[in-house]
Order: C-alpha cells, then structure tokens, then sequence
C-alpha cells in the first residue's frame, strides 16, 4: 500500500491563488462566499530523491519562480509540506490520482452522507440545525408532504465537527495540518482535491486492514483514554425541573426494574422558557429554587448507585451575576467597537467567553472545578464550541483561524480540570462540536441535536452515518440522544419513534436519554407503563453488554471505533449506511422506518445468529422481522470478543 501513496505523491498536481472569504453567521450557522482574485497552474517540473522521502519541484511560469512539496517517510508515514513560505498566496489546490471505484469517509461528521465519494465536504465548524435548511424542509413537508427518505443537497448541510481528515477504502488516511476553512472535493471519478487556505502541509499513511489504518491514523491524532466504568452499568435518564422531579421519576424508573446509571439534570443551573421551548440559563452555579442544597442531594443520589450530570458551555447568561463578573473583568469576546460580543442563540443574546484570555481561561476552569466537580457531579454535556464569530476580537489571535480550533480548545479545558482533580475514574463529559485536537481530547462524542422524526437527514437513521464518519475520523466512543432532541412546530416525539431509538441506544457505547427542547410535547420515557417497562428491558440489555463494551474501550484507547461500518471487517458493503457493526463480533441493523415491524439486513460475507431466534444467516441481505422492542441484532458464530456468559445473557434479556 506504501507503493500507492508514493504513486499518488508523485504524481500530484497544484494550483496556486489569491482570494478573500465572506461569512454571514446566524445562529452558529455560516453563509460563506469566496471570490478568488486569481489561481495559476503549477507546471511539475521533477522529483528528487532526497535522505528520508523525495522532492517535488513545480513551477509558477508566469512569475518564474519554483515551489517545493518536500516529501518525508517515518515509519511508513509519509508527511507532505511546502518549503517555502507562501507570503501572500491564500489558495491552494492539491490534487491527488485516485480511484474510479474509491470511497471516501470522516471529514468529521456527515449526517446525510457516509460515503463521501462525488461530494466536495466543507471544513468548518457549525450549528449543524442550518436555519435555512430548516425552514425549507419544512415548507417541503407542509407544501408537498412529508417524505423521511427526502433530503437535500449534500452542500446544503454544516456539521458540528468538521475535520481535515479521511480514510480511504484502499485503506490509507488522509490529514492536513490546516485549521482554516477547506474544502475536501472527492466530486470527480479519477482524482481528489484538497482546497486549502494556507500552506499546504499534510500526512498519509497506509496499512493492510482498516484497524491498523485507524491505530496509525491514532498515533497522529492522540487517543482520550478510558471512561469511567460505571457508564456502562445501565441508562443515564435525562430529568429537570428540580430534585422533587427528579426524586419522584427517578424512584419510579427503578421500581419499574430500570437499571439506573446516572442522572442528568441539564437545567441543574436554572432554566429560561422561550419560544423555542424549556432551555437552561447559562449561570454555572447550582439554581438554588430548582436544586437546593444540591450537594448534598447528589450525595444521596449516589448512595442509590445513581451518579448526577449537568451541563455547561462557553456561553454566559447575561442577566446573570457571573456574566457580570466576566464582563468587569474583560473575559469575554470583543466585537470591532470593544463591546462584549452578543451572539443570539436560538431566541435569545449571549456572550461567550474568551479562552484565548489566560484569566479568562483560568477562571471557567475554576467554575467547574468548584461548581460542577466540587459538588459532587459525575458528568455533564459540553455543549456548542463551534459558535466563534469570525468578525470578533480576541484577546490573542485571528478568529478564523481560530474559529476551527474553538470546539477543540473547549474539550481541553474540560479534559484538564478534569485530570487536576485527580477524577478521571469517575468523571467525564461529553460534546457534540470537534476539530482536529478534539481527538485527543474530547472524552466523549453525541451525534447532536437530531430530530424528534424518522428522517434521513436529522432523524434517527441519521445517527447511523453521523456515528460511523465520526470513527472513521478517530472519534472512538459516540453516541446519540435516545428520543432526538428538536421538535420545530408539527415535530413531535411518538411513543414509536423513542422505543425504536432506545433499542438502538442500548446497542452503543452509552445510553443516555434527553427529555427534548420542548419536553411537555414530546413522549417522555414514563409516559406510560409500557414505556417504563420497555426502557427497563433495554437498560438490562445495554447493563448486559458491559464486559464486551469494556474490550471494545480498550481497542478505542488504540483508535479503533466501537461503532464501526460493515466493510471495516469485511472489505464490502462501501456505501452501506443503514446499520453498523458494534465492535468485531456484533451486526446492529436499528429499525430506522415508521410503522416496521421487518426490515432487509445487509449481511457481510460470515455466519450470523440472530440472538433472538437463533436463526443463522450467511453473506446476502434478508427480510427480518423486529418486533417492537426488539431490533435485529446478530452474533457472528465464530466470535472472538464476545464470551458465552455475556451471550447468553443478551438472549435471555433480548426475550425476556
């Protein structure tokens, strides 16, 4: 495969330009508009075998002057950069041979699209719930009706994590040092196009199988490390509007038989009532109305086995003591007059904190070590990261230049504090917004705000590509808000819709729940009897997976997925993203259509039991039936990781 890279290397071609760049934000989501001033072929010239790699010589003819691409091998690593520097050119194009039947995946996070290849994919950082794209869907389903299978074009999506990397179905990866906004372009049959804003400087490396290929692509990016053991002890329920409601939900779930892990309480700070539904006032500091004493509550909660969860952000309310602190003391983003920079977030302005600001910094670390550490929490979201205007003022740095780095400077702070308490055993977090350093130090990923509905695009069959391009990237350990989370004027969560999401939740590295932006018309898990009793069989399933789960944590430490695409084992199956693999020895196909009682499961070429029935399958695609309450899910026979014991405690719990 190193012969493959080396043929692509030498074989690139370049294109060098000057341009400027225009970005509207509204709400976390970017108009952007580019004109280029000028672009210039590059004419390649020679290569020269150098000490460690080769060297590529290409030729700006007009200006009669030379640049080089220096080529150096490590390990079988290949890392590509310019040598020279590029002043005022801003635009790069690198092209690269490829194949006519290659794939493509990562990039970060697609929701629509798992195979990349024929789509030109956007590097950079944004509120995924693209307000336009919204409002059209919308228009669509009310003029025309609604169609879940319907989705829109593919450059009409953003992404919360937006990352310069991809992997290759000849098996070797991709990733670019750059942290300005790029474009990946796989749009043409025989070549690749890397559409970059500064010097080029990229990396490529091969191996024989895809989990070598990740365990390579690891090396480069860093690894979080292992989460906390009890989260994989049963379902964190999502509950707010005080310790009583958290009391009174919390005994009834588990007099209902519901293995109870965790609960987390996202308005543990207080709430704001808007429009847009019951969202959290973002004044990090216990609500004493809603949570009095919560320290104390937590402490008891714990004693029951139920760790307590909260939730954070770089925003600050700012009707809120702590904003006024911050903004006395110069903590927050600046816009071009020296004001504090609102930012409106569905509904309302807030301002965010500057963490290129050493004090600033310091001092959001110090309120969650005091405030959310301190008082006992076990957990929380850590939300957005990917808001950063580019227009503002920083204390230290280019905002667009930034802007990319933000999600990842975010799960840095949280990973330190973290670690200087000395709680990495028992606490962790988990974030939505990513770029490149996230990799290393984000502990945890959800696949964000979807929808409460069935569709391709924002539903629950997106979680599939969503969790599947996010491990192609290096992102480990994902998961998703059993239920969704938007409802937007006719959205609302059926009973049907949060049973099939938590049958697929319980075959994922967490189950956690989220009661919804708009809680009192959505179904909730106690709405009813047969909700309670069916979320008591998936927690006991989800429970029963712990020891597969903890093999699989191990091999995601090395930067091997725990949710992988079906080809990772099998060299087949490229563009299948209706199911997923857990690990090497089970096929998760999630029941993603309304109404089904069945659905056609792919199967790679192996033999596979149906732990429900037993029934045994070879390589094809079969009609299956999955009753509410129970998705396909198979074994392979001759499995590797999973042991006896645990198997035959999924089928006595799978039909119990």
């Amino acid at each position: 495969m190193e012969e493959l890279i080396r043929h692509m290397l030498k074989n690139m071609e370049m294109t060098i330009g000057y341009g400027t760049n225009h970005f509207l934000m509204s709400r976390g989501s970017f108009h952007y508009r580019k004109l280029v001033r000028w672009r210039r072929d590059l004419v390649r010239k020679n290569c020269e075998i150098t000490e460690d790699g080769f060297a590529l010589t290409f030729r700006d003819e007009k200006e009669q002057c030379d640049y080089h691409m220096d080529v150096t091998v490590h390990d079988g690593r290949y890392d590509v950069a310019m040598r020279e520097d590029p002043g005022k050119i801003n635009r790069f194009w690198v092209r690269l041979p490829c194949g006519i039947n290659e794939h493509f995946y990562g990039c970060g996070e697609t929701y629509s699209r798992f195979d990349l290849k024929g789509e030109r994919v956007r590097i950079f950082v944004a509120e995924h719930q693209n307000t336009r794209r919204i409002s059209r869907k919308i228009i669509h389903d009310k003029v025309i009706g609604h169609d879940p299978e319907k989705d829109l074009r593919f450059s009409a999506y953003e992404s919360y994590y937006a990352q310069p990397t991809f992997v290759s179905s000849r098996k070797y990866y991709l990733h670019a040092d750059t942290v300005r906004y790029a474009e990946f372009d796989f749009r043409k049959d025989r070549q690749l196009s890397l559409r970059l804003q500064e010097r080029p400087v990229f990396h490529m490396e091969s191996g024989r199988s895809f989990p070598e290929v990740s365990e390579k692509l690891s090396r480069l990016l860093g690894s979080y490390g292992k989460l906390p053991e009890w989260l994989y002890d049963g379902v964190i329920l999502a509950i707010q509007e005080g310790c009583a409601a958290v009391d009174e939900r919390l005994n009834k779930a588990l007099e209902a038989g519901v293995k109870v892990n965790g609960v987390w309480s996202q308005d543990w700070c207080g709430c704001r009532r808007t429009g847009f539904g019951y969202q959290v006032m973002w004044n990090w500091e216990a609500d004493n109305e809603l949570y009095p004493d919560l320290k104390n509550r937590i402490r008891e909660w714990n004693a029951k086995g139920v760790r307590f969860l909260g939730y954070i952000n770089p925003f600050m309310a700012i009707e809120k003591p702590l904003y006024k602190y911050a903004s006395e003391h110069g903590y927050c983003v600046k816009n071009k007059k020296g004001e504090d920079y609102m930012v409106t977030i569905t509904t309302f302005p807030a301002a965010m904190i500057d963490f290129t600001n050493p004090e600033a910094y310091a001092w959001y670390k110090d309120l969650i070590r005091k405030n959310m550490i301190g008082i006992g929490m076990s957990g929380w979201m850590a939300d957005f990261g990917e808001y950063l205007p580019v227009d503002c003022v920083l204390y230290e740095g280019d905002p667009k230049a930034l802007h990319n780095q933000w999600p990842a400077i975010w799960a840095k702070m949280n990973r330190e504090v973290i670690e200087e308490c000395g709680v990495r055993d028992e606490v962790f977090f988990f974030m939505r917004a990513g770029n490149t350093g996230s990799v290393a130090d984000a502990a945890c990923m959800w696949t964000g705000d979807q929808h409460v509905d069935w569709s391709k695009d924002d539903g629950l069959p997106s979680v599939i590509p969503a969790s599947l391009s996010l491990g192609m990237s290096g992102q480990t350990i994902v998961h998703s808000d059993a239920g969704g989370y938007t409802t937007i004027m006719h959205m609302t969560r059926s009973k049907e819709l949060l049973m099939r999401w938590e049958e697929m939740n319980a075959f994922s590295p967490l189950f956690r729940l989220h009661e919804g932006n708009q809680p009192s018309r959505n179904v909730q898990f106690d709405s009813d009897e047969e909700l309670l009793e069916h979320l008591a069989k998936q927690s006991r399933i989800h429970a029963a997976l712990k020891p597969y789960l903890l093999k699989l944590e191990e091999e995601a430490q090395q930067g091997i997925p725990m949710i992988r695409p079906l080809f990772y084992h099998y060299d087949s199956n490229f563009d299948y993203d209706k199911a997923y693999m857990l690990g090497r020895d089970l096929l998760v196909a999630p029941v993603r259509k309304q109404g089904r009682t069945d659905r056609h499961v792919v199967f790679p070429d192996d033999v596979w039991v149906d732990l429900a029935t037993g029934k045994e399958y070879r390589k094809g695609t079969y009609l299956v039936e999955a009753p509410m309450g129970r998705i396909p899910v198979f074994c392979r026979k001759q499995h590797s990781q999973l042991d006896d014991e645990t198997i035959a405690l999924l089928k006595q719990e799978i039909n119990a």
